[in-house]
């Protein structure tokens, strides 16, 4: 008997299912190398960000706002009125009177026509005016042009 006491490995063989496993990682990471490395493949996240950043903005600008599109029509004023009592009212008071904010009900600074409005409400200004574009959505926005418009009248 060869038993000495001390523990040998008996020359045991690896399971079939952990050799199938660690190949599977060797060729998965290897794909993944190949498909993922800028260097070796070309692919880019990047390059797909600033496609997709193009093509949002040729969608932006083909997409043309007619600042008149409210006007006039009561049930858009109601709607825009609601819209800026939650949103804008904070700053320019509920009655458009100003506050932190600058009178809506007069001449404004950056303009006041309705296209001027609706740029300083979606893009915002200079100290202090935020853009309310992502928040409010063309749409809300040209309803509250609509409310800001039937005050001064």
């Amino acid at each position: 008997m060869n038993d000495s006491g001390i523990p040998q490995e008996g020359h045991n063989k690896i399971p079939k299912g952990w050799l199938a496993f660690f190949f599977g990682v060797i060729v998965f990471l290897v794909w993944y190398i190949a498909s993922f490395t800028p260097a070796i493949s070309g692919w880019s996240f990047y390059k797909e960000f600033e496609a997709e950043m193009k093509a949002g903005e040729k969608a932006a600008a083909s997409a043309t706002v007619d600042p008149g599109k409210y006007l006039g029509k009561a049930d858009a004023i109601a709607e825009g009125k609601g819209e800026f009592g939650t949103t804008c009212a904070a700053c320019h008071m509920a009655d458009a009177s100003g506050g932190i904010g600058p009178n809506l009900k007069v001449a404004l600074k950056y303009g006041s026509t309705p296209d001027k409005l609706f740029e300083s409400v979606s893009m915002g200004r200079p100290n202090g005016m935020p853009p309310f574009q992502q928040q409010l959505g063309n749409d809300k926005i040209l309803k509250v042009v609509s409310f800001i418009e039937s005050l001064r009248k």
